[in-house]
């Protein structure tokens, strides 16, 4: 089917970023844009869709997540990483079953799509849950199985972890016409050893994989290790053959020079959490020296436990104004850059260079907010009013692969009363 989005302004792709086009036109033939511009295309289509009122946008990218952790929202509250982590999470989540999971990753589900994720990215175990919820409804997701081992003497054949990680790349990647792709991730350093990292990377490597991994989160981590190993977290991970994969890493936060021009050499992608790093007094990523050399920087909320939502749009006003007080100079990061990160740079990390713009021949992954908003006018500048005046509840409309998921309150391919009923039970067993 052939469907056109007419009267809408965009914020379509342009020669060095964004332009912005008013009253304007997008066709869409199946899964794919196929007209942008301020007069209605010549060729016919078989449906119109008036967009008054509505700015249009690619779908954001969230690229760091733990989606099931919205049964965790609220707990450990005010603790230091290590502690939240050991202490307050780990023994909740041992006693998550299949199904509390499953609960949990499509409630997190109606909160990403409702504010505008198209495309996520996760880290969690019991992955295939997330898959099959992923295929129906409808969304993008990179899902991933992380590996950990905490007995020294563990053999790497006996990982049990990275054995599903494995399975879950075999039996799900490229699913649902590749809008379900699988990853491969290690947990962290500190939850790893090297006589597993090194034959897991290998394996990602030799399958054409891509890897996930947290890196240099907090100082102790970052200090730890190099006291441990005589190297930080990213040249471990390098000498071990992790980054011979293309790899995204969340966080960041206490990179070296030395590692960030190690990750430009090897391509790795830092992901940029500004919520989580300040909740759990991590610290502020150096993201302008970041994009100064070249690195492709993207965006990610992490999981609901630490930053306490998956809203990308909160992120990105978070990001955008958390650097210029820090640095004392509002000209750090520009909006345009900003969205970059969560659309564009995002498909780049992913793997997905069909999508993260609006442009003839990509995918018509797309978001539409809400103008008519009290806080949303006047639009003199649509870049800088999607930074730093719109909300997550701005989200008018989520479209991926050119089916609407999600218009004006109503979910289209989930049914959100059986979720929350779910969650709510998980909730209840989980909690009493």
């Amino acid at each position: 089917m052939k469907l056109l989005l007419r009267h809408c302004d965009i914020l379509a792709a342009g020669e060095t970023g964004f332009r912005a086009l008013k009253d304007a036109y997008l066709g869409i033939d199946g899964d794919t844009i196929d007209y942008i511009g301020t007069e209605g295309p010549k060729a016919a289509y078989d449906q119109t869709k008036d967009m008054s009122g509505r700015l249009l946008l690619p779908g954001l990218i969230n690229c760091h997540g733990h989606s099931p952790m919205v049964l965790l929202r609220g707990v450990g509250s005010d603790l230091p990483l290590q502690e939240w982590l050991f202490e307050k999470m780990m023994p909740i989540e041992d006693r998550l079953t299949a199904e509390d999971i499953r609960a949990g990753n499509a409630l997190a589900l109606l909160e990403m799509i409702s504010t505008g994720t198209t495309s996520y990215s996760d880290m969690y175990f019991e992955p295939q849950t997330a898959a099959e919820n992923a295929i129906a409804a409808g969304i993008k997701a990179n899902l991933s199985r992380p590996v950990q081992c905490f007995d020294k003497d563990e053999r790497y054949e006996d990982n049990f972890r990275a054995r599903q990680s494995i399975q879950l790349f075999k039996d799900f990647h490229g699913a649902a016409e590749g809008r379900v792709r699988i990853d491969f991730a290690i947990h962290a350093e500190y939850t790893c050893f090297e006589h597993i990292v090194r034959p897991y990377s290998a394996a990602c490597r030799e399958l054409g994989g891509r890897m996930q991994v947290h890196l240099s989160e907090t100082k102790k981590e970052h200090d730890e290790c190099v006291a441990k190993y005589g190297k930080t977290p990213a040249r471990w991970f390098c000498d071990l053959g992790t980054f011979d994969s293309p790899t995204a890493a969340a966080h960041c936060v206490w990179v070296t020079e030395e590692d960030m021009a190690l990750m430009l050499e090897k391509g790795v992608s830092p992901i940029h959490n500004p919520t989580s790093n300040m909740k759990l007094g991590s610290g502020y990523a150096p993201v302008q020296r970041m994009l100064d050399l070249g690195l492709n920087v993207a965006l990610g909320t992490d999981g609901a436990a630490s930053n306490n939502n998956l809203n990308l749009m909160e992120e990105l006003h978070l990001a955008a104004v958390l650097h210029n007080g820090y640095h004392r100079d509002p000209t750090i990061l520009k909006p345009a850059q900003l969205l970059a990160m969560a659309t564009r740079s995002g498909a780049k990390l992913q793997g997905r260079e069909d999508t993260g713009e609006l442009a003839v021949g990509k995918k018509a992954d797309i978001i539409a907010l809400d103008l008519t908003k009290p806080h949303m006018y006047p639009d003199l500048d649509p870049m800088a009013l999607t930074v730093y005046s719109a909300q997550g509840s701005d989200v008018a409309m989520t479209m991926v692969d050119g089916k609407i998921l999600y218009e004006n309150g109503e979910f289209l391919t989930l049914d959100a009363d059986k979720i929350l009923y779910e969650a709510k039970a998980a909730v209840k067993r989980l909690y009493g």
